[in-house]
């Protein structure tokens, strides 16, 4: 497969038998079988067109922020859009790659004085993986600046969708529904005054790192909130904080947090997981569910 695809798109972007842990956050994860950055959407038409051809298996992958891939790794074709992550300013419109960082969409919303995206300025994950999981934090949500976003299907059909089309929830939206690939989108801010700005998104900051582990490898936040509580609260009243399997472990600064502190694999996470999710079912009947995207061989 990366033979062929090298000869129809730039050779330097196909990589064989690529080790998914270089990409995701967790540092964790086997191997895929071809990886592919495109770098222009006619090379990305091509993959697809191919994959789609030879009946390949496909998946689409963000930064690897919020993505646990299994230890034995992605078969078929992996992409990466990591190169769509161009950034233009226009009046208060914002368009955004999907592969640039929700980070660098925020910041650069501040530079032009632009207000709406100040809860993003922490928020590891790209700009696709934010509209896919309606990324959120302090008050603020994609869903409320986010107007259109253009997306590539898996037959190769340009789409542009908008406000109505989003279907947006709770860590859901129209991207967890259907196989669209998300090229760019566009958000809609208000005119702000930097000072302001700069003042929520410090403030934002600060209390990201203060209360998140941000100097061990990790993919955010495990589990979603369930109804009418907290799942970090429920992990640390069950006294699971410390708990360590392999080089996973739950995280001593926030319990919604499992990071890798000694060389953990992802079966170190998986098994982690599960068990924190028994632990809470049986100590107060609620079970957890996992934020964090799970994918790859068993």
């Amino acid at each position: 497969m990366a033979n062929d695809l090298k000869k129809q798109i730039d050779e330097q972007s196909v990589y064989s038998m690529f080790p998914l842990c270089k990409h995701t956050y967790t540092k964790t994860g086997g191997t895929a079988d071809v990886f592919v950055k495109p770098k222009h959407i006619d090379d990305l038409q091509t993959v697809i067109k191919y994959a789609k051809e030879n009946k390949t298996p496909l998946t689409i992958l963000g930064n690897g922020s919020n993505v646990l891939v299994r230890d034995k790794g992605l078969r078929g074709i992996v992409i990466a859009l990591e190169y769509f992550d161009q950034i233009h300013v226009d009046g208060t419109s914002i368009t955004a790659g999907s592969g640039a960082k929700i980070i660098d969409v925020s910041r650069t919303a501040l530079d032009h004085h632009l207000t709406g995206l100040e809860f993003a300025c922490g928020i590891p994950g790209s700009v696709g993986g934010a509209l896919v999981m309606n990324a959120g934090a302090y008050g603020g949500e994609t869903s409320n600046v986010l107007t259109k976003a253009v997306v590539l299907s898996y037959e190769g059909e340009l789409i542009t969708l908008k406000e109505d089309d989003f279907h947006f929830g709770y860590r859901k939206s129209v991207f967890t529904e259907k196989d669209y690939i998300i090229l760019e989108a566009v958000f809609e801010l208000k005119p702000g005054n930097y000072e302001e700005i700069k003042e929520a998104m410090d403030t934002f900051t600060a209390l990201r790192e203060s209360k998140q582990p941000l100097e061990y490898p990790s993919c955010g936040s495990v589990f979603k909130r369930p109804a009418g509580y907290f799942a970090g609260k429920l992990i640390q009243d069950s006294g699971l904080q410390g708990t360590r399997i392999g080089g996973a472990e739950i995280s001593t600064k926030h319990a919604g947090f499992i990071v890798n502190v000694d060389s953990a694999s992802s079966s170190d996470y998986l098994h982690l997981i599960r068990h924190a999710q028994k632990t809470v079912y049986e100590k107060f009947g609620v079970q957890l569910e996992t934020e964090v995207k799970i994918i790859g061989e068993e």
